[in-house]
């Protein structure tokens, strides 16, 4: 029987979400003979009249989209359904108009593509709609739960360890400590995976406790040993180290306008009196090639959260997992951030390797 679904991604962008969105079309029309339909800009599309969509062509999805960073669909990662914010300011639920666009597209199934925020919205979303939902995890952050890899993560570490291969033989040259300030909202996994491929000295993350007095004497004993710089990687959520408030305070307001890595460089800088300087990844770590990894990863997902609603069931995320592509209830993932397990395989291996995690271990 012909079915139609529709596929969206939500939330901010990342690499290899061209990716999911060839291999769920490609799926559905060459395993069950089904049409899809791409949803634009995420849940925003679904409030224009008509709806903003389009019928994927499998015809037009050659393997060229799955090397595109981004999403061809659009995306958003603002714009609370049920909080939706209005020109004057107040806020409204303009869930139903969502719900009514869905209908509008008379679908058999939606596949949304996003992280553990927007697999949460679309959940509640679609709950009164009656169509089936599958979710594709998605960030650069990889802390959605029940997942051991999200689409962006491999490509996100890529770009920071590549970073960090440049900034080593600057940070040389001018005998200086390089602090290198990667994503993760409220996870470390960028910054400790990129600071052991890339051979960081120092990995700051918000699940271990650190202090920039642990941190100054780890520099000092390499200075001590002939080293004459240091590579310190910091999550943009690690915090301002556990100092003294009134110290932290002073020093975060020596510059306000700028996030953990210019404060902990200024610190670093004024503790050691060795000449600091920090680095922003920001969004350069989003808007990228997919690694071979993110692209193999998005088609397996892809592939498979379409045969989940081929077998009937929805309310599922599609996870990779034991090195298998899983499908697992969504009530088992949102709400459950994933972080750095401080106990894990990683953190061992940073501290086997001499790798100063800021704390007192």
């Amino acid at each position: 029987m012909s079915r139609r679904i529709g596929i969206l991604t939500s939330g901010g962008d990342c690499a290899g979400l061209n990716a999911v969105i060839r291999a769920a079309a490609l799926r559905a029309h060459h395993g069950y003979g089904w049409t899809t339909i791409g949803i634009g800009r995420g849940t925003l599309g679904l409030l224009e009249r008509p709806v903003e969509a389009v019928t994927l062509d499998p015809a037009r999805l050659d393997s060229s989209l799955a090397r595109q960073g981004g999403t061809f669909l659009g995306s958003t990662n603002r714009g609370d359904p049920f909080a939706y914010p209005m020109p004057d300011g107040s806020l409204k639920d303009r869930s139903g108009e969502m719900v009514e666009g869905l209908k509008q597209l008379r679908l058999d199934g939606l596949i949304g593509v996003g992280g553990d925020g927007s697999l949460d919205i679309l959940r509640r979303l679609l709950a009164p709609s009656g169509v089936p939902f599958v979710g594709v995890p998605k960030t650069i952050d990889n802390d959605v739960g029940q997942t051991e890899r999200a689409v962006g993560y491999s490509t996100a570490v890529a770009i920071a360890t590549e970073a960090l291969d440049r900034l080593q033989p600057t940070g040389a040259s001018h005998e200086r400590v390089m602090v290198l300030e990667v994503m993760g909202r409220d996870a470390g996994h960028i910054a400790i995976a990129a600071g052991i491929a890339g051979g960081a000295d120092v990995v700051l993350i918000p699940e271990v406790r650190w202090s920039v007095d642990r941190v100054v004497g780890h520099i000092a004993r390499l200075r001590a040993e002939g080293r004459t710089s240091a590579l310190v990687v910091v999550a943009e959520a690690a915090g301002q180290s556990d100092e003294a408030v009134d110290e932290a305070a002073d020093a975060a307001a020596d510059a306000p306008d700028h996030g953990v890595g210019e404060w902990l460089a200024k610190r670093l800088a004024k503790a050691t009196g060795a000449e600091a300087r920090a680095t922003v990844l920001g969004h350069v770590q989003r808007g990228a090639m997919p690694t071979a990894e993110d692209r193999l990863l998005a088609s397996a997902l892809g592939v498979r959260a379409v045969d989940v609603l081929a077998d009937g069931k929805g309310d599922r995320m599609v996870a990779w997992w034991n090195r298998q592509v899983i499908d697992v209830p969504l009530e088992k993932v949102v709400g459950r951030s994933r972080t750095v397990d401080p106990g894990g395989a990683l953190i061992r291996t940073a501290r086997a390797l001499g790798i100063c995690l800021g704390d007192a271990i």
